[in-house]
């Protein structure tokens, strides 16, 4: 047994070999170790049975060795092998694997379940080939394995991210109103961890004044489809009164029957009670001017204009803080989640090449590709809403961006709905994205839309306002792109939370609630503002605040330099600290035809470029402890002045005063991009790079005329 523990612990994968008869064992372990496996060899059935573990790549066996043997602990280990394993085993025969002619065959069959029968004799390379192949199935299930892990580790992640937010999660079954409760939603009811608690407690620990209006939102988001949220008072076991926040959706099945509730909950006793002596203190306030105010003259009037300034003041830091904390949170689950896509996109792109010809795995795999690609539409908003995009700002010719769009903007509205725009020609250039402004333009295009089910009148206006300074805007000259329309309009409550991550007064499914807050994000990361009015039955008007400049828009080159085409086999240098994605970006590298060394840090990196061995490109994540990309990049090129660098990145966090010629390359990308990028890396002694506030790599294209995007876009889609 100790050699056999050798052999598990040599890294090296393993078959596990039972042929006792003749020189079967020595002829199966020559095999074995010709198609690249080490060889354990079992000197009977039970030691071949105790010794099955998903270590074991590949078992080897012959037939007449256990036709007649009790197989049930093998059966028994090959029906608890875990999700992900499916061990694969080759039978030898002489008789085939076919039933007519082997009718043993079949119950190795429903035993083993992953068998492949070998006529002898047989030929070397058969057994070396067929070894391999089962080789390779079950190198693709310690992928699988690893993959597992990795989403298990990003739900401890939002485990932890609810924690940290005190934040409780509960589900109820509609079908059993079964609760399930995390120990924080308990504490929150005041209950213990260990407490059993249902539906009926939490009901009864309701307030019995709020209570009814608890139920009644219950039912209509059941019967509507529409999020539930609600604060109300809570009475704990011990008699205290304490207030609870409470949100959730619902889940319904593919037929479209509601399920489940799904939701969080959060304790606000501490907010509301801030809120009450604040009420209180202004009450008390208002109540002294009042009385003053009959004795003095029309001079105190000032005093309640500064009580409502400062109500005012208190509600827009409560709001400035409540979005910096969520934009915060957001940024780093979507900087995290893009790195999860990109182990996701680039396996799934390197098996689609493995299994053509097979029209089902195809389209699994394209199935699979195409959510994964709207999992990173989904982080680039919210990305946008926590103000953690690359930007591209130059100055822009806003009347002339409005016009370009003007076909786009009519599909996407449809002809119920007449477009009015007012484009003065005498105004001076905005400094904005260009690209991320007409996905704003069209989001609210197609809000407003929306809102106009009946059709209506869109309105795009364009105005210059001077301001003298604000908590909202600094000093300066605005440019006031303005989308209006004659819709269904909002109610101040609804127009209150309009901005808010995830809101959305649309049903469940329609849309994301991260449009408006998309935009919001961009306006305030471009220095300016977003400006809501509406009003219910009349419409709403959506205003942009972009800061103005004198400097003219760049004029577009004649004609854009080609992009040479890489070597075709490049020494590639690929810097991460995460394995999984080295391993998915290696394996792209390699398949375009590229040698590749992998470094797991910026010191590894400087070590490998610091001995002299030659790189022709260097692929660096920048978000590594120690020593980030731009660092690496900075003493790479002390050592090697013309060595061509990438630089790879979930979301643009490169700290103010990075001042480095990289091409940026945005995670998570796919192998034409990464390939794309390699060329530009390498024509950059040619061709110089832009800074990287420029359009070096990573810059999106802009939308085209030609482009018809309104039914990917919605309340809250962005395109990318």
């Amino acid at each position: 047994m100790a050699g056999i523990a050798a052999i598990l612990n040599s890294g090296k994968p393993k078959a596990l070999i039972y042929t006792p008869a003749g020189r079967d064992a020595w002829v199966a372990r020559s095999l074995v170790d010709e198609a690249g496996l080490a060889s354990i060899a079992a000197t009977d059935l039970s030691m071949f049975a105790s010794s099955l573990s998903d270590d074991i790549a590949l078992g080897v066996l012959t037939e007449e060795a256990v036709r007649s043997s009790d197989l049930k602990p093998i059966a028994a280990w090959v029906s608890a092998q875990p999700s992900w394993s499916d061990l694969p085993f080759i039978v030898l025969t002489t008789r085939g694997g076919g039933p007519e002619r082997n009718p043993a065959a079949a119950r190795l069959s429903e035993v083993l379940g992953n068998v492949t029968f070998l006529e002898r004799p047989f030929h070397a390379t058969s057994f070396i080939s067929v070894a391999r192949t089962a080789l390779k199935g079950r190198l693709r299930q310690y992928e699988a394995q690893a993959r597992l892990e990795a989403l298990g580790e990003g739900e401890r992640r939002l485990q932890t991210a609810l924690a940290a937010g005190r934040l409780g999660a509960w589900e109820l079954e509609l079908s059993s109103m079964a609760l399930s409760a995390s120990a924080t939603c308990k504490a929150i009811f005041g209950r213990k961890p260990d407490d059993d608690v249902t539906r009926d407690d939490l009901i009864e620990s309701i307030h019995p004044d709020d209570r009814d209006l608890v139920l009644a939102r219950l039912r209509q988001t059941i019967d509507t489809g529409r999020d539930y949220s609600i604060e109300h008072r809570t009475i704990w076991p011990d008699g205290s009164l304490h207030w609870t926040e409470v949100h959730a959706q619902l889940y319904s099945d593919r037929y479209g029957s509601a399920r489940k509730l799904v939701g969080v909950c959060s304790d606000t006793t501490v907010r509301k009670t801030i809120e009450e002596n604040l009420r209180r203190l202004n009450e008390t306030l208002e109540e002294r001017v009042r009385e003053r105010t009959k004795e003095v003259n029309a001079a105190h009037q000032t005093l309640l204009e500064e009580v409502a300034q400062r109500e005012r003041a208190e509600e827009q830091l409560r709001q400035s803080q409540k979005m910096e904390a969520i934009g915060q949170l957001t940024g780093g689950v979507a900087h995290d989640f893009n790195n999860l896509l990109m182990v996701v996109l680039g396996n799934l792109e390197l098996l689609g090449k493995h299994v053509g010809g097979d029209a089902k795995a195809t389209r699994l795999v394209d199935g699979a590709i195409q959510g994964a690609r709207r999992g990173a539409a989904l982080t680039q908003r919210l990305l946008a809403f926590a103000r953690q995009q690359d930007l591209q700002v130059k100055p822009v010719d806003l009347a002339e961006l409005v016009s370009g769009m003007n076909d786009l903007l009519r599909r996407s509205v449809g002809s119920s709905i007449s477009i009015e725009t007012i484009l003065p020609a005498t105004l001076p250039p905005a400094l904005v994205d260009a690209n991320q402004l007409e996905l704003a333009l069209l989001n609210l295009a197609v809000n407003a839309r929306d809102a106009m089910p009946d059709g209506g009148t869109l309105s795009i206006s364009l105005r210059k306002e001077q301001v003298a300074g604000n908590e909202a805007l600094g000093k300066g000259a605005y440019l006031v792109l303005a989308v209006a329309d004659s819709g269904t309009g909002m109610d101040a409550e609804t127009l209150k939370k309009a901005v808010d991550p995830f809101f959305s007064t649309k049903e469940l499914g329609k849309g994301t609630g991260l449009g408006l807050s998309m935009i919001h994000g961009l306006a305030v990361q471009l220095n300016g503002a977003l400006r809501l009015t509406s009003e219910l039955g009349v419409g709403t008007i959506a205003e942009l605040w972009l800061p103005a400049t004198e400097r003219r828009p760049e004029q577009p080159a004649e004609a854009e330099l080609p992009v040479p085409q890489a070597a075709s086999r490049l020494k590639i240098l690929l810097v991460d600290d995460d394995a999984l994605i080295a391993m998915s970006s290696v394996d792209m590298l390699e398949d375009l035809g590229h040698e590749v060394v992998e470094a797991n840090s910026g010191a590894q990196a400087l070590e490998l470029i610091s001995s002299g061995q030659h790189f022709d490109l260097v692929i660096t994540d920048y978000s590594m402890p120690g020593m980030t990309g731009a660092q690496l990049a900075q003493a790479a090129r002390d050592i090697h002045p013309g060595l061509p660098m990438v630089l790879a990145t979930g979301y643009a966090d490169l700290p103010a005063g990075t001042d480095i010629d990289l091409p940026r390359l945005a995670k998570p990308y796919d192998q034409a991009q990464l390939a794309k990028e390699i060329a530009k890396a390498m024509a950059s002694e040619k061709v110089p790079l832009l800074r990287s506030g420029g359009d070096a790599g990573g810059s999106k294209p802009r939308l085209s005329k030609g482009d018809d995007v309104s039914d990917e876009i919605g309340d809250g889609a962005c395109v990318v």
